[in-house]
């Protein structure tokens, strides 16, 4: 080959490389997927029932209220259910408050009329439900001590009842 017609071969396909059309960039799409489990949750905190100071020479009962607070996951169904305390002896109806050896009888209630003794929902208890929404709902509970227990000596009468959420 002609060393002229070489050279100029080499610069015509530098400058038809040169001017060529770019290569073209492609482009592809996808989804992303995201998900998330959210489970059914719920917390539960109370604030006592204080009866304050109790006169068991009077006849007449003494009448107190707390409240329990339950926090549920949106949607999610509930049921607050109350044990009989720790009393030795104790019922739904007669819960008993301790010093010691000694007793003091109350009872507590899910409805302000005091007439629903709240338990555990079996024979004539009562349990206490709704549906989460997320945010904190209250409920009340009722006590009474009833007067004439007139054989209970001074002292401080406490008792602890477990509340159980059920969801």
């Amino acid at each position: 080959m002609n060393p002229i017609r070489f050279k100029t071969a080499i610069i015509v396909g530098a400058c038809a490389a040169a001017f060529a059309a770019p290569a073209s960039a492609g482009t592809q799409n996808t989804n992303l997927g995201v998900s998330a489990t959210v489970n059914a949750n719920c917390t539960v905190s109370a604030a006592p029932v204080d009866f304050g100071t109790v006169d068991t020479l009077s006849a007449t009962a003494v009448l107190g209220s707390g409240s329990v607070t339950v926090t549920c996951t949106s949607g999610t169904s509930w049921t607050a259910a109350a044990d009989v305390g720790g009393g030795s002896g104790a019922t739904f109806a007669t819960r008993r408050m301790t010093d010691g050896g000694n007793t003091l009888d109350y009872t507590l209630f899910r409805d302000a009329a005091r007439t629903q003794v709240w338990g555990d929902g079996s024979g004539t208890t009562f349990t206490v439900g709704n549906t989460g929404s997320g945010s904190a709902q209250t409920f009340n509970v009722y006590g009474r001590v009833p007067g004439g227990q007139s054989s209970v000596p001074a002292g401080g009468y406490s008792d602890i009842v477990g509340v159980t959420i059920t969801y």
